[in-house]
């Protein structure tokens, strides 16, 4: 599987690799959590997020999400074979992929307010 695929979906999809051992991106999740709601209604996004965790501490995802409410698709990346073939090197690392599935948008790192050039991003996409 490959990034894109996870994009063929309709919608606009925004793909978030992230581990529970990297604070910038339970950060990013918290931030964008308080919009998700209305971006799926106004905009149909759908946001995957993605755990480059190890099998150690890929232990920690379920409740860790539960704790946070995150209401996201969350996949898990234990062998890092979606992290390598899209070359990341450092999470947080962001893609926005459009209704079609390209990737209109990429992102590393965390800073506050990143939440709301995304909004702005989809609000291009979907005129």
């Amino acid at each position: 599987m490959n990034v894109q695929e996870l994009g063929k979906t309709g919608k606009i999809t925004v793909i978030s690799f992230w581990a529970t051992w990297c604070s910038p991106c339970k950060k990013e999740l918290d931030a964008i959590k308080d919009y998700y709601e209305e971006w799926q209604e106004k905009y149909g996004v759908e946001l995957v997020a993605i755990s480059v965790d190890d099998a150690r501490t890929a232990a920690k995802i379920p409740a860790m999400v539960e704790e946070k409410g995150w209401e996201y698709r969350i996949l898990v990346d234990p062998s890092k074979e979606l992290q390598t073939a899209a070359n990341i090197q450092a999470v947080p690392h962001t893609y926005v992929l459009d209704k079609n599935g390209t990737i209109v948008f990429e992102h590393n790192g965390y800073t506050p307010g990143d939440e709301l050039e995304l909004e702005e991003l989809f609000k291009q996409l979907t005129k």
